[in-house]
């Protein structure tokens, strides 16, 4: 099977010649110094440069890293788009947001619509055209920020997660209005190549959210996309942070094709919990950054007989992560699969 039939039977509940092996972009940020080194692109100039920013996308599958290309590599291009500042960093750290767009829910007003025909956004659609000419049968992955993420970086977390309760309502009409930025950002990536949508929000966890502000918020806000993603024929990933026990019930309800979780979640404990889901992770990124090859093929094996479907980074992997390291999944499981 080519690298993007299976991921395709892996994410339909079809047969496949063996698990997959990805890390998607967006916050599970594959790109480290060997890999700029090894595609003398660097960034921070490949954040807004579509060459540059597909030439990373690339090295990470051109050297026996994932089986995929994936783009943006932050999770600060959605928000930059609708108000909020941010600082791109360097070849060492990744964007972050600098400046808030607004002070409360009160004022979705003042957010602006993403402009999908410049700045980065322009540059994540330009680099997946990009990236599907030149990748033809590896699967092209594009990256959203999770509505709840993207809600706490347009306005600061600890009074969004308070005006969830104390101003309900205008609440509702400001993840509205974000998840429907987000569902315009997704549809283009989808219209420019993209062959699965990866929604990573780590803002959005059952721990900081509790079970009624998740099943409130988070989980409405996810299907929105995924149910519209689905209608358009790819494939949908959600990746959420922090322990998974307080909301299994909930978390069931998200309708996309796969789940993901990072490295705090037992993928035995998850299998149990979530018998009939696609589930994908959890290779520890700081054993992915401080450990060896050895204790990363341990790792994977773990993951493989506790059942992961797709075996991926926990989470974005730290830019001094080994080259080795960050080969070292991937051949475990083609040395398990015997190729």
């Amino acid at each position: 099977m080519t690298a993007k039939e299976r991921l395709a039977a892996i994410l339909n509940h079809q047969t496949s010649d063996r698990p997959a092996c990805i890390c998607p972009g967006g916050m599970m940020n594959m790109v480290t110094a060997g890999l700029m080194e090894a595609s003398s692109s660097w960034l921070p100039e490949a954040h807004r440069d579509a060459r540059r920013m597909a030439a990373l996308a690339e090295a990470a599958y051109k050297n026996g890293c994932f089986e995929n290309v994936g783009v943006p590599f932050c999770m600060t291009v959605e928000a930059e788009g609708m108000g909020a500042k941010a600082d791109l960093g360097n070849n060492i750290t990744e964007p972050r947001i600098t400046a808030y767009a607004i002070r409360s829910v009160s004022e979705t007003d003042r957010l602006s619509e993403l402009d999908l025909g410049s700045g980065r956004a322009k540059t994540v659609l330009d680099a997946l055209k990009i990236l599907k000419s030149d990748c033809p049968d590896v699967p092209v992955i594009g990256n959203l920020t999770g509505p709840v993420s993207t809600a706490t970086s347009l306005l600061e977390p600890m009074i969004f997660y308070r005006e969830l309760r104390k101003k309900n309502r205008e609440s509702h009409v400001f993840m509205d209005f974000v998840t429907g930025q987000l569902l315009r950002f997704g549809l283009a990536q989808i219209e420019a190549g993209a062959d699965c949508i990866a929604i990573s929000d780590p803002g959005g966890t059952g721990e900081i959210l509790g079970p009624k502000y998740f099943s409130e918020f988070a989980v409405p806000c996810l299907n929105r996309l995924v149910d519209t993603f689905r209608e358009r024929g790819v494939g949908t990933i959600v990746h959420i942070c922090g322990q998974m026990s307080p909301v299994y019930r909930e978390v069931s309800g998200i309708r996309s094709h796969a789940l993901s979780f990072d490295s705090v979640v037992s993928m035995k404990s998850a299998r149990e919990h979530l018998p009939d889901r696609v589930l994908m992770g959890n290779v520890s990124t700081y054993a992915l950054e401080f450990g060896d090859p050895e204790k990363i093929s341990a790792l994977t094996k773990n993951c493989l007989e506790s059942g992961a479907d797709i075996l991926a980074p926990a989470c974005g992997l730290g830019m001094k992560t080994p080259l080795a390291n960050e080969q070292a999944i991937l051949s475990c499981l083609k040395e398990v699969y015997h190729g």
